[in-house]
């Protein structure tokens, strides 16, 4: 085999080739037990190759045939030792990374501005986390990555920890030293996990970030969906041998796996990574090419502001990737999400997201410059359309400290709890999460104990209008927190 081909899904054509007689599941039978409507949408070739695990077509769990190879080939491409691929997503792949290493009472290093799905994984788990908190852009608001001086103080202060979790690259595109950080935690015999969700493409252009497995991580979940061209859902876990089990990773990942998996997913991994491998520099060489032009231009567009190079040179931006632009919309005298949907119903724009004081726009393989010039004209449109209102704003973000962690967060998560107005939770044991945009950061998870200082952190952050996002009663008036325990007499 080599890069060009494509064993999983060439494999799947050959078997639809063969018409074989499906006395199996799926039970619209390659399309035709299926709605009519939906049939003719969707179309007869994507139905034929639903299929399942049968003996021709291998077995996720157990692959020995077209999904190993499919696999092996991944790991070559992306420099592991091992890839496995998910259809669950990067969230079932970064449960798979912290299970693979932690059990019930292990500490392990993470950054403050965690992904849900990493929550899961200690709830899961009952692994301990211990905090860093990440660097803070004080001029655009948003969370950057942790920096390897952290990682040092942390791993001096808990060298039980078994392992490090690193955010490279952050959603916004920004990467911290990354090899560094390997470096760091390598000397410590602590393994690195990197969650690359949103970094897929930067493994095959030498002017993007290091990838993890360049770097030299151990192990890292990466959303082939998100930027490199397969379908939603499916992502890749790579893993380097030495710190990990791969054996265990393999179980792990199949305990989190539905035993029905996607056949249209994984091909499209299949052929995703032949398509990075044959074009993706000259793809993404052109990609880089749109993206500067794109910033250059709405960087004369008045009261906006796309950053670039210049954002670099501090110890949690080391590195960036300018496929991602982040356009800040402050001096407007508008929110992000102001301007998010001013473009959707002014030009039927979605972008990939909004907090208080920027929207986010990504360029992938797929875009052209006829699409970036219709974004350009609308934010164009978008200046002229707030000049009154325009005037230049100061970004207010701050980060309250990490509150002491009680209990895991798996023991918060199974214990009895009560529900109690927010004001008057100072002192308890949280049973939620709370968070707020910008910068994205918990003010605490299950498990920790509420403060004073988080409850007027909160408040005061309610009151400038920034979104409060985490617990379950959405007008925040109460919240979930442990029953207290009384005493036998």
């Amino acid at each position: 085999m080599n890069q060009l081909d494509t064993p999983l899904f060439s494999g799947l054509i050959q078997h639809i080739r063969n018409n074989p007689a499906a006395f199996h599941i799926p039970g619209h039978k390659g399309g035709k037990g299926i709605d009519p409507e939906f049939l003719e949408f969707i179309g007869p070739n994507a139905l034929a190759i639903d299929l399942i695990n049968i003996e021709p077509l291998d077995d996720l769990h157990h692959p020995k045939g077209m999904i190993k190879d499919a696999q092996d080939l991944a790991a070559k491409a992306f420099g592991a030792d091992h890839t496995f691929f998910s259809v669950q997503g990067t969230s079932g792949a970064i449960m798979t990374m912290i299970l693979s290493v932690c059990e019930p009472g292990d500490k392990i290093i993470v950054p403050r501005n965690i992904h849900k799905s990493v929550t899961s994984a200690l709830i899961f788990s009952g692994a301990i986390p211990i905090f860093i908190h990440p660097e803070i852009d004080h001029q655009l608001g948003i969370s950057h990555g942790i920096t390897p001086n952290a990682v040092s103080k942390a791993l001096h202060a808990h060298p039980d920890a078994k392992a490090v979790l690193v955010i490279n690259p952050t959603y916004f595109g920004i990467s911290a030293d990354l090899k560094e950080i390997v470096r760091i935690s390598h000397d410590h015999h602590i393994p690195v996990l990197v969650d690359e969700a949103h970094g897929v493409h930067i493994h095959f252009h030498e002017k993007l970030p290091l990838s993890a497995m360049q770097a030299g991580a151990d192990m890292a979940a990466t959303s082939v969906h998100k930027l490199g061209g397969s379908m939603t859902q499916s992502s890749v876990l790579n893993v380097r041998e030495g710190l990990i089990n791969h054996e265990r990773v393999q179980t792990v990942m199949s305990m989190l796996t539905t035993t029905s998996t996607s056949y249209i997913l994984l091909a499209s991994l299949d052929v995703a990574r032949k398509r990075l491998y044959q074009y993706g520099k000259q793809l993404l060489h052109d990609v880089l090419h749109l993206a500067a032009y794109t910033r250059n231009s709405i960087n004369q567009m008045e009261n906006l502001y796309c950053p670039g190079e210049e954002i670099l040179g501090t110890v949690a931006t080391y590195d960036f990737d300018p496929t991602k632009i982040i356009i800040s919309v402050k001096d407007l005298g508008i929110t992000g999400h102001d301007a998010e949907v001013w473009l959707r119903n002014h030009y039927n724009i979605e972008v990939e997201l909004s907090d208080m004081y920027n929207i986010l726009c990504i360029l992938t393989t797929a875009d052209t410059e006829e699409d970036v010039n219709y974004l350009l004209q609308a934010l164009s449109a978008l200046t002229k359309s707030f000049s009154q209102t325009a005037n230049e704003r100061a970004v207010h973000v701050s980060i309250p400290e990490i509150p002491l962690l009680a209990v895991s967060p798996r023991e918060a998560f199974y214990a009895d709890y009560e529900i109690i107005p927010l004001a008057e939770s100072a002192g308890r044991i949280s049973a939620e999460s709370i968070m707020i945009y910008p910068p994205g950061i918990p003010i605490f998870i299950p498990g920790e104990i509420i403060s004073e200082d988080n409850l007027a952190y909160i408040f005061k952050n309610v009151a400038s209008g920034l979104p409060v996002q985490g617990l379950q009663d959405e007008t925040l008036t109460t919240i979930r927190v442990l029953k207290e325990r009384v005493a036998f007499k």
